[in-house]
């Protein structure tokens, strides 16, 4: 079973456009099928834990003893079945070599992680509801839009492993926080409910909050870039590349993830489990970075053994220190224990490595008068922690008989570091299975034995002695990355509704008012400030539009039949000066709460930091003297007059277009959100 496309005639409708970019529902490959099955196993887990809890609650509730009888058998057949299914869910995450590369057959396989599950959501009814009682506005009239919102959740339930599922992935989390704004009020429930599940268990989390739509989406979207990351051809250096790239994104964002949103309500997402799952994808990034160094050839020098030895080192402590986090309870109840077994066998082969190494540098290379001896002396003393048998670094480098002692030594130790990797795969059903995993130690195996019997004499009595430990050391440390593909270019399914800093959930507003316009004396009563929507300002209560109900700080929505939510002050304008005898009627609304629409600081987040940014600024005209003013000269409506009591002031508002998550057009962090969610789990 490998990730090719099978054929299908299916596969023409990507080809024709149907489906959204970088998703292909239809897609027959191995790791699509394991996907179905995973979302055949949540239901049936969920069908499960139901008669579970029927059972359970009958058994407190009756207390008739064959009644009794009869559910606490029930209960033991129900909890039989949710074993079954937690071996069967635990067997999918342990197919890693359905996410291998086909042509690798010389590598050891890497772990991907599995994409959670969800629930269909249908976002028609509630956002209708909500845009009629909150913007006043018809929700009919936005059916296409939230059609298009929920065809890309639907999309992003089949991602394709490539940057193009990425990106979609990427651009639904860039909708979210708009939609956040837009739509979810925290005063308030939209009716809406977000289920997902479980990675690892298959336990359904089921909230109203949109915060747990944001977390699953970025668990997603690293565990797409794992599914990546074991695609890449590891036999070529561009394919390692990318694969390290991949990890270190993938990495990245389960961090950010992790200090995000810290009390989600599935434990494939909490903390210590994100904790370890960071461990694990830097551990396999130093596994790329060692396989990168060995790609061309290692060659059989003293320095060169010597610094792949610390390599190898460096990868097994990565191991150690994720197979360590594994074993940690409860995390060790949850993690496959195909992926503990997987780290221990890593974390000692690797280790037999690095003392292979050193055993082939002591033992084939004698000091000579050509070589270097204080560079020798000093990657020897860097070696260990301690130089063995208390000897000086020269010591052992010009005496050979040491040299061959210590050299033996390290041997001892790889032999049993490749027993013991041999004998933990052999404890694991699904590591027996990997064929290329069982080579790679048998070959290493017969290679330290080789050596040893080759520097093996009969008449040797001297004692043995143990190995030190090797000191890790790398010159490619991994480290996170925060994928730059997150901060993608998204345009607003609502854009209709208005400007989101002024239009949006936490803003309450009077339904629309019309009022018609006259001048009086070629003035309207009144200035205008805003980029869009225009906001009523300096207005004269004797005039005819204050006695129509036109209030101060009231914004134009529209004028005749042209909606002026994006207009500025120039457009409303010209859109104005037509104003004769019979008035021009206008929409306006109120904001419901006191005082401006926004106070001079207004406190937004960035990547879940508070900060504060001055939104207030001056409109001024060219000359940055004179405020605007809707007045009449004998050829044209000019906004010239300087109005002498008040400054004119307008709100810094975004344009169509907003860039990653958040409306205004600053610099961001890679995940931003409008709301500092984390802690609302």
């Amino acid at each position: 079973m490998t990730d090719a496309i099978l054929p299908d005639e299916d596969n023409r409708a990507i080809e024709n456009g149907y489906f959204k970019k970088g998703c292909n529902p239809f897609a027959q490959t191995g790791r699509s099928k394991l996907q179905n099955k995973r979302a055949s196993l949540n239901q049936q887990i969920i069908k499960q834990m139901r008669m579970r809890a029927g059972a359970e609650n009958l058994l407190r509730a009756t207390s008739n003893n064959k009644v009794r009888e009869m559910v606490v058998l029930e209960l033991s057949y129900v909890n039989s079945n949710l074993q079954l299914l937690s071996e069967e869910l635990e067997g999918l995450n342990s197919s890693v070599e359905v996410y291998q590369n086909v042509q690798e057959t010389t590598s050891i396989p890497l772990i991907p992680l599995g994409l959670k599950e969800t629930k269909e959501v249908d976002f028609s009814v509630p956002f209708k509801d909500f845009i009629l009682q909150h913007y006043s506005e018809d929700g009919s009239n936005f059916e296409d839009e939230i059609a298009d919102l929920m065809d890309l959740r639907q999309a992003c339930r089949t991602p394709s492993r490539s940057e193009a599922g990425i990106e979609l992935l990427s651009a639904y989390f860039s909708h979210l926080s708009l939609l956040d704004s837009r739509f979810f009020s925290h005063t308030g429930q939209m009716g809406i409910f977000f289920t997902w599940y479980d990675s690892f268990t298959g336990m359904p989390a089921c909230q109203q909050n949109i915060s747990l739509e944001k977390a699953s989406l970025l668990f997603n979207m690293g565990a797409l870039y794992t599914q990546i990351a074991t695609r890449c051809n590891r036999q070529t250096t561009s394919g390692l590349e990318d694969a390290i790239t991949a990890f270190q994104k993938s990495a990245g964002v389960l961090n950010y993830l992790k200090e995000t949103f810290t009390h989600t309500p599935s434990y494939d997402m909490s903390p210590a489990m994100l904790s370890m799952l960071v461990r694990m994808m830097l551990a396999q990034v130093q596994e790329c970075l060692y396989e990168k160094m060995v790609l061309p050839g290692i060659r059989n020098e003293f320095f060169c053994l010597v610094r792949m030895a610390q390599e190898a080192e460096k990868v097994a402590h990565t191991y150690e220190q994720a197979h360590q986090s594994m074993i940690q309870q409860p995390i060790k109840d949850n993690v496959p224990f195909f992926w503990s077994t997987m780290a221990r066998v890593k974390t000692t082969h690797y280790r037999s490595l690095a003392h292979y190494f050193v055993a082939t540098a002591l033992l084939d290379h004698q000091l000579g008068p050509r070589d270097d001896e204080d560079k020798q002396e000093k990657a020897l003393a860097q070696l260990y922690d301690s130089i063995p048998s208390g000897h000086s670094p020269a010591h052992i480098l010009k005496n050979k008989e040491e040299r061959r002692r210590i050299g033996k030594a390290h041997l001892r130790r790889a032999i049993l570091a490749q027993e013991e990797a041999i004998r933990c795969q052999s404890l694991c059903r699904h590591l027996r299975k990997l064929d290329v995993l069982h080579d790679i130690l048998q070959a290493a195996h017969q290679r330290s034995l080789a050596k040893f019997t080759e520097n093996d004499a009969e008449d040797e009595f001297t004692d043995h002695m143990d190995a030190p430990d090797i000191v890790p050391k790398t010159e490619h440390k991994a480290e996170m990355e925060m994928p730059a593909s997150t901060k993608v270019k998204v345009k607003d399914f609502f854009h209709k509704l208005g400007p989101l800093p002024i239009f949006s959930a936490k803003q309450r507003w009077t339904a629309p008012r019309t009022i018609r316009l006259h001048t009086e004396d070629h003035d309207l009563g009144f200035t205008l400030k805003g980029d869009g929507p225009t906001q009523v300002q300096c207005l004269d209560p004797s005039c005819h539009a204050a006695k129509e109900g036109l209030k101060e700080g009231d914004f134009i929505v529209a004028v005749k039949d042209t909606d002026c939510k994006w207009l500025g002050v120039g457009e409303v304008m010209k859109l104005l000066k037509d104003v004769d005898e019979e008035g021009v009627d206008i929409q306006v609304v109120s904001m419901m709460d006191s005082g401006l629409p926004m106070s001079a600081k207004s406190a937004t987040y960035c990547g879940g930091i508070p900060k504060t940014y001055s939104m207030i600024c001056l409109a001024f005209d060219e000359g940055d003297k004179k405020a605007r003013k809707v007045t009449k000269k004998p050829s044209f409506l000019s906004w010239g007059l300087k109005n002498k009591q008040k400054s004119a002031s307008t709100l810094s508002l975004p344009t169509a277009d907003y860039p990653g998550t958040l409306p205004w057009a600053m610099q961001r962090s890679t995940f931003s959100s409008s709301n500092n969610n984390g802690a609302l789990y």
